[in-house]
């Protein structure tokens, strides 16, 4: 009896770990993902990509803000791939000629390929007019999600220090909107300790949704003095009390969405506190016994 609970306890833990790894990271928004580009000038500091390709030596610190064309993905003929691409998940579509270029050979040749695309970017104001204006006549295979992580420039200067100003990240957003684009925003990480004020900001123009969720890979070793305290608090708006908060209050918002980065530590918190809870009940029902005895 005790092995077949054991064998059940990890095939329930097996079928939990597939779930989280299906969901997780790219998948959550798309069944696909498409690059172009090596390396990526926003050089934003939480970036996971960055972090591999470092470990991996493919890149420096420093050559990680040189952007490359991967001129095998943009000579690649695509076919039409079941579900949604997402592209990029990398790197970004910049205002270079080389990388402006090679990013919208990419998205020609996937919607040409009868792809539907969701077009992940830090905006820039020029590079959304030229998708709005070169493929506007696909835009039903069209989704933006603009990544706007906070009103405060001074936050985006230093977390994501090639990217746009939020000016320009919510001219973008509003100029696919009114275009008749569909439009949805990705706030993650959040920045602000309250992200509720971003939310009001952008939720007009958005025909989606909006996604809500923390810094899931914030860096502890080759940190500047100067620069600690910063990281010290932002890893302190991401403890599971105040995701808590956040979801309370924003919860109800229509099209309104949380990332799973975010849900799975609120709802491991809740699981493990009310074991606890069970723990403790099943303890003062032993003692009341034993007194009783």
């Amino acid at each position: 009896m005790m092995v077949r609970q054991k064998q059940t306890v990890k095939q329930t833990q097996a079928s939990q770990l597939v779930k989280r790894q299906i969901t997780s990271g790219t998948r959550e928004w798309a069944d696909r993902n498409v690059n172009c580009m090596k390396g990526c000038s926003n050089n934003c500091r939480y970036c996971y990509a960055k972090l591999i390709a470092k470990r991996f030596g493919r890149c420096t610190e420093e050559s990680w803000k040189e952007m490359q064309v991967r001129g095998d993905v943009v000579h690649r003929t695509f076919r039409r791939q079941a579900g949604r691409v997402m592209f990029p998940s990398s790197h970004d579509i910049t205002d270079s000629p080389e990388a402006r270029a090679a990013c919208f050979a990419v998205i020609k040749a996937l919607l040409e390929a009868g792809n539907e695309i969701l077009i992940t970017t830090k905006p820039r104001v020029s590079v959304t007019r030229g998708i709005v204006e070169t493929f506007g006549s696909c835009m039903s295979q069209l989704q933006f999600r603009f990544t706007i992580t906070s009103a405060n420039n001074r936050l985006l200067s230093f977390w994501e220090p090639g990217a746009p100003r939020f000016e320009e990240r919510l001219q973008s957003l509003q100029l696919a909107y009114g275009a008749g684009f569909k439009t949805s925003v990705s706030i993650e990480p959040f920045l602000d300790y309250d992200p509720a004020p971003l939310v009001d900001l952008v939720l007009p123009f958005v025909t989606e949704s909006v996604w809500v969720g923390p810094m899931n890979y914030i860096p502890r070793n080759g940190i500047s003095g100067k620069d600690r305290r910063r990281y010290d608090e932002i890893r302190s708006q991401y403890e599971v009390d105040h995701l808590r908060e956040i979801y309370t209050c924003l919860k109800d918002l229509p099209r309104l969405r949380f990332k799973d980065s975010m849900m799975n530590r609120i709802e491991f918190e809740d699981e493990k506190a009310r074991r606890c809870a069970q723990r403790r009940r099943r303890a003062a029902a032993r003692a009341t016994t034993s007194v009783c005895n």
